[in-house]
C-alpha cells in the first residue's frame, strides 16, 4: 500500500505527522510531498522536510491520498495539481482522506456531490457543503475527520482501511492509549 500526503505551507502538524507516523508503524509506504521544493513551515512553526516535491510524484500510483488541514488548506485548495489529483484518485476509486479544513479541498474539487463529510466547523459550510459535525466519517472511498483532536482516530481508521482490523489493533496496542 502506498499513501501520498501533500504538505503545504501552514499545514497542521498534528494532523500530518500523526498520520505519517501511524501509517508507517503499520508498515504502509508513505510519501510526504511539499508543494514546492525544500522545507515546509507548519502552522505552529515546526519545520518539516518532505520526502520529495509534489511534481516528482504526480504520475506515481498511490492507493490513498491524505490531506492535512490547517492554514495550508488554502494553498491545497488553490493548487490545480492537488485538485486534479483529488479528482483522479476519486475517479479511480482510490481512497481520498482529509482532516480539519482540508475536506473543503474535496468540496472545491467537486467530488463531494451527494456524499457526506465532516470537517472543522465552518470549513465545509464555507464551500456550500453540509458538515455532518462528527469526529470521523467514511462515505465510500472518502474519509473525513474534524480536526487536530481527532488526528489519532483518523490515522487509525486509515490503518484499518489499508491494512485491516488486526493491524490497527496491533498499532493501537503499541500506542498504549487509554
Amino acid at each position: 500500500m502506498r499513501v501520498l500526503i501533500p504538505l503545504a505551507e501552514g499545514f497542521e502538524e498534528i494532523e500530518a505527522v500523526t498520520v505519517i507516523d501511524l501509517l508507517r508503524r503499520a508498515g504502509i509506504e508513505v510519501t510526504s510531498a511539499g508543494l514546492e521544493k525544500g522545507a515546509v513551515v507548519a502552522s505552529r512553526g515546526v519545520v518539516v522536510i518532505p520526502d520529495t516535491e509534489l511534481d516528482s510524484v504526480l504520475d506515481a500510483a498511490f492507493d490513498m491520498l491524505v490531506l492535512p488541514g490547517g492554514a495550508g488548506t488554502k494553498h491545497l485548495r488553490e493548487d490545480e495539481r492537488i485538485l486534479s489529483l483529488v479528482k483522479r484518485m476519486d475517479q479511480e476509486k482510490k481512497w481520498v482522506a482529509a482532516i480539519c479544513a482540508a475536506p473543503s479541498v474535496l468540496a472545491a474539487s467537486g467530488i463531494l456531490g451527494g456524499r457526506r463529510a465532516t470537517s472543522f466547523p465552518g470549513s465545509l459550510e464555507a464551500c456550500g457543503h453540509p458538515n455532518e459535525g462528527t469526529p470521523l466519517l467514511q462515505d465510500g472511498n472518502i474519509v473525513t475527520s474534524r480536526g487536530p483532536g481527532t488526528a489519532m482516530d483518523f490515522a487509525l481508521q486509515l490503518v484499518e482501511i489499508l491494512s485491516g482490523r488486526e493491524k490497527r489493533k496491533e498499532v493501537e496496542e503499541g500506542l498504549k492509549r487509554p
